[in-house]
């Protein structure tokens, strides 16, 4: 009896020690999955989760490496630890890749994986050593594995991945410790730049449409492909990005076309002018989108008055901006204002000039936002400089698609300066300072 009570006594004890052994948490891990197995890694080395669908692509890396990202301004190497460890890997519906930022000594990393699940947090005594039955990957990167509430986890030895062993020269391209050996040498500094580069300009779009909505599409990617070099050349790493209204209307402010905002000048008229096709037709409509306080609404119906003197010609011009059109409808200039070739059109009254009747019969304006609907006739000429590419870019493609459907056949599109219709329905008809297409 006696030795049946010790021998529950130390039964009890080692339960009791047992007990107080897993609830001594002094390991955490963050936990993923891998081709549906579950992972650890100590949480030491994790520096934080992240989503992106982003990477620069390195030619001649290892077939692991996903790119390169900029994580802030930190040119990182991303790696797919699936494609490393040979599994498969779920394709992603929404294009966005779970991620492990890792901090391995000096080096950052990022690692790609299927799902990021929780932080665990165990005791290291409860950690097993790593038995050949994991074949998934190389015994050699795991540090080993434990259970918690019914789940086994595979922790991996990430500084052994990310580290470089004398046994394991066999490539260059082998993984070693720092963070630009994953690229070959030759290629270090161009592709860390163009990354860097690349990075600065898909943050300067999306400031750009933060800031002032305006959306680089192949409407204005040329423009601003050319715009990013020159602010890139003229500006430090630091001073590089956007970081206010201002830094975006200073970027901008090689976008606009001449004379916004204004009666366009003698030079451009003339241009716009000998850009117009030749019409047939007694009866000529145009849409003039975006069309402000009317000051380009009127230069353009006065030039249209003198290519087509005999024509009926109608423009309906729309903006959303109801200040600016309430003010279109009775603009008054002063004489210094007005630029020669408008003069045949404009009266004197007692508070300044202003134009004929002549010319205000061949304008409605409206206040009128055009993405909700339009209800036009057929169409010889659009005018829309500069507007198209302060919309989204589902709304810009509805808009081209109207244009196609609304203009007569060799119709005309007068966008802004630095914009252009893509597509092979579309051919330019003039060049530079005015932008002009016709469909085919």
């Amino acid at each position: 009896m006696a030795a049946l009570i010790k021998d529950l006594a130390q039964m009890n004890a080692d339960l009791q020690e047992q007990k107080e052994r897993v609830e001594n948490v002094d390991f955490k891990m963050i936990t993923f999955s891998l081709a549906g197995k579950d992972y650890g890694v100590d949480i030491m080395n994790v520096k934080e989760i992240a989503k992106a669908d982003k990477f620069t692509f390195v030619p001649n890396a290892a077939s692991f490496v996903r790119g390169v990202y900029n994580l802030r301004g930190d040119i990182i190497p991303i790696i797919d630890l699936r494609n490393f460890f040979h599994l498969s890997v779920d394709k992603k519906t929404d294009g966005q890749e779970n991620m492990l930022i890792l901090r391995i000594d000096d080096g950052v990393y990022g690692t790609i994986v299927d799902k990021i699940d929780k932080v665990v947090g165990i005791n290291s005594e409860t950690i097993q050593p790593p038995h050949p039955i994991f074949g998934d990957i190389n015994i050699k990167y795991i540090k080993g594995v434990v259970e918690k509430n019914g789940d086994l986890y595979i922790i991996l030895d990430v500084i052994r991945i990310f580290s470089h062993k004398e046994e394991d020269k066999v490539k260059s391209h082998t993984v070693i410790e720092t963070a630009d050996a994953f690229i070959p040498t030759t290629q270090k500094v161009d592709l860390t730049k163009r990354a860097a580069a690349d990075s600065a300009m898909e943050f300067i779009k999306e400031t750009l449409g933060t800031l002032r909505h305006f959306t680089v599409s192949e409407i204005s990617g040329s423009w601003f492909a050319r715009r990013f070099a020159e602010w890139n050349a003229s500006h430090d790493d630091e001073n590089l990005q956007l970081r206010s209204s201002s830094d975006a209307d200073e970027f901008l402010s090689a976008f606009y076309s001449p004379c916004t905002g204004n009666f366009w000048s003698a030079d451009y008229a003339a241009l716009t002018e000998k850009a117009l096709p030749d019409i047939s037709s007694n009866t000529i409509n145009v849409w003039n989108i975006g069309c402000g306080k009317g000051f380009e609404t009127f230069s353009f119906a006065c030039i249209l008055k003198k290519k087509y003197p005999g024509a009926h010609i109608k423009i309906w011009a729309n903006d959303n901006d109801i200040m600016a059109i309430s003010q279109a409808t009775n603009i008054v200039f002063d004489y210094e204002d007005y630029p020669e070739y408008i003069q045949p059109f404009i009266v004197k009254g007692r508070n300044g000039y202003s134009f004929n009747q002549e010319i205000r019969d061949t304008i409605v304006f409206e206040y009128h936002d055009v993405v909700n609907g339009n209800s036009l006739p057929d169409l010889d000429i659009i005018l829309c400089r500069d507007v198209i590419s302060f919309f989204s870019q589902s709304d810009q493609e509805k808009l081209v698609t109207e244009f196609e459907e609304k203009l007569k056949t060799r119709g005309m599109v007068i966008l802004g300066r630095n914009e252009e219709l893509p597509g092979t329905m579309w051919q330019s008809a003039a060049s530079d300072p005015v932008s002009v297409f016709c469909n085919i």
